[in-house]
């Protein structure tokens, strides 16, 4: 069997490339249609993405405890990444840990600990009272982080990063 990070980077694009075919036939058809099921159609698109985007980094949490034989896997991941000198990749390797906290839990501590250094992220959020990333994109789904095409794709070259530096540093790690 092929290990999780040779998959997950090819699902990642695999899922953008057939939710965006999608997403661009339902924008077509709304040109000729204001329905409802079309706009709806947009919304899920766009919620899929975010199940998406949280699932592939649960998986990977699930990957690293397994692999590292411990209960707190993305602890020992940051451990680690901290131990091997990679304070880069940590300090990116926690931004997603936390973005992905708000995708499922909303507001709370990962939400302030991002507000407080939203202007350095490489990815978009809203700030509070920011109601909308994009006023009049009925496409929105009401969520805190913008989980685009760029965001999944930065979750898999980081679960990518990540387990690459820990297998350099633990070559029995899958």
């Amino acid at each position: 069997m092929h290990s999780f990070i040779e998959i997950v980077n090819r699902c990642a694009v695999f899922t953008i490339q057939n939710l965006n075919k999608i997403n661009d036939e339902t924008i077509e058809a709304l040109q000729t249609s204001g329905s409802t099921s079309l706009v709806k159609t947009l919304q899920m698109v766009q919620l899929q993405k975010i199940i998406f985007a949280v699932g592939m980094f649960s998986i990977f949490e699930a990957y690293l405890q397994e692999g590292l034989d411990c209960t707190d896997g993305f602890g020992k991941a940051k451990k680690i990444l901290e131990d091997v000198g990679k304070s880069d990749v940590k300090e990116n390797f926690d931004n997603m840990v936390l973005a992905i906290n708000v995708l499922k839990h909303g507001r709370g501590r990962s939400y302030d600990l991002l507000v407080a250094k939203s202007c350095s992220l490489p990815f978009k959020m809203k700030l509070p009272n920011e109601p909308y990333f994009l006023e009049g994109d009925v496409s929105e789904f009401s969520t805190l982080i913008q989980v685009d095409d760029a965001f999944i794709q930065l979750c898999g070259d980081t679960i990518y990063e990540v387990s690459v530096i820990i297998r350099n540093a633990f070559p029995d790690f899958y």
